[in-house]
C-alpha cells in the first residue's frame, strides 16, 4: 500500500485500537499545545506534557482546553524537561517524542546520551512527507534537515530509517530514487557514483523492503513520461516514493520548493532513534505540527 493523501494517515490513525501516548518536551507553546490538542481530539494521542507548569496551565486555559494532572510533569528547567521526556520513551510510558519551546540542540542531547538516551547507534535522520497537489501520491523527499553531507554509509542508514518509517506505516515495498542531476554514472560525479552503487548494495540485499534505483534524475524520478523520453527505464521512474538528496542543501531547497511554491503540506520528524521524535521548526503552523504528530504516530511502535 500507499498514502495518496494527508486524509488517509489520519484515517488510518484514527482506526488504531489504541490511541499513542505522546511525551512533549517544554510543552508549554501555544502552537505546540494547539496541535497535541488537536491530535488528542481527533483521538490520535493521549498527551503527556512535560514542562514548566505553570506556563502549560496558563496556556492550556487560553486554548480553553485541560490536561489531567497525573500527566503534566512540572519541569520548568529546559534540559531537564527534555530529559525527562525521553525517560517516559525510554522506560515505556510513551511511544514516541515532541519538542515544543526549546533549542533543537538541548532535546537532541537528551536523545543521543548513551546512557538513558533513545539511540540505537546509527545515524539519525529527518524524515518527511509531502502532499503535493501535482503528484500522486506521498512523496518523501530526505535528508534536507539532519545530515549535513552524508557519507555513502550514511546514505544507506538514511535510506533504512526511511523506509523502515514507511514500513512502519503500512508501506509495502516503497520505490527509492537516490538523485543526481543526471541519470548515468559519472566517475567526477561522486553523486553518480554513491547512487550507483546504494542500488547495487539493493540489489545484494543490503538494503531491504524496497526498490533502489540511481543516479535518477528529479524529473524522471516523478514524471514517467519524461524517464521514457529520456530512454530510462525504471519502474521507479514516475512513481518514486522517497527521493535521497545528495546533501542538506539539495535536500532542505527541495523540501522548501515543495511547501513554498508548489503549496504542499508538509509533515517531518526525526527517526534512526528507538522512537519518532516530532522536531518541527519554532515557525512551523499548528497544522504542520498537527500533521508531524499524525505521521509519527502512525509509525511509532
Amino acid at each position: 500500500m500507499v498514502f495518496k493523501s494527508f486524509d488517509e494517515v489520519i484515517e488510518k490513525v484514527k482506526g488504531y485500537p489504541e490511541r499513542k501516548r505522546m511525551a512533549v518536551a517544554a510543552a508549554g507553546d501555544e502552537h505546540t499545545l494547539q496541535a497535541v490538542m488537536h491530535a488528542r481530539k481527533e483521538g490520535i494521542v493521549d498527551p503527556l506534557l512535560v514542562g514548566d507548569k505553570a506556563v502549560i496551565d496558563q496556556v492550556l486555559a487560553e486554548l480553553g482546553e485541560t490536561v489531567a494532572e497525573e500527566n503534566i510533569f512540572d519541569y520548568p528547567d529546559v534540559k531537564e524537561a527534555a530529559e525527562f521526556a525521553v525517560k517516559l520513551v525510554k522506560d515505556g510510558k510513551a511511544d514516541f517524542l515532541m519538542k515544543g519551546k526549546l533549542d533543537t540542540s538541548v532535546i537532541l542531547k537528551a536523545v543521543v546520551n548513551k546512557e538513558n538516551g533513545l539511540g540505537l547507534g546509527r545515524t539519525m535522520s529527518h524524515f518527511t512527507m509531502f502532499e503535493v497537489p501535482t503528484y500522486h501520491k506521498i512523496l518523501c523527499p530526505v535528508d534536507g534537515g539532519m545530515v549535513t553531507y552524508p557519507t555513502l554509509e550514511q546514505k544507506k542508514d538514511i535510506i533504512n530509517n526511511t523506509v523502515e518509517t514507511l514500513i512502519a506505516m503500512g508501506y509495502d515495498c516503497p520505490k527509492v530514487g537516490v538523485l543526481a542531476c543526471v541519470e548515468k554514472v559519472n566517475p567526477k560525479m561522486p553523486e553518480t557514483v554513491e547512487a550507483r552503487e546504494l542500488k547495487e548494495m539493493n540489489e545484494r540485499g543490503e538494503i531491504k523492503n524496497c526498490i533502489v534505483e540511481g543516479p535518477i534524475s528529479y524529473d524522471c524520478a516523478v514524471d514517467k513520461e519524461i524517464a521514457e523520453f529520456k530512454g530510462f527505464h525504471s519502474e521507479v521512474a514516475g512513481d518514486v516514493d522517497v527521493l535521497i538528496a545528495p546533501n542538506i542543501h539539495a535536500g532542505n531547497i527541495m523540501g522548501k520548493m515543495l511547501a513554498c511554491t508548489c503549496k504542499a503540506k508538509m509533515a517531518g520528524f526525526i527517526v534512526g532513534a528507538k522512537c519518532p521524535i516530532v522536531l518541527t521548526s519554532r515557525g512551523s503552523s499548528a497544522e504542520e505540527k498537527y500533521l508531524a504528530i499524525v505521521v509519527s504516530a502512525a509509525a511509532a511502535k
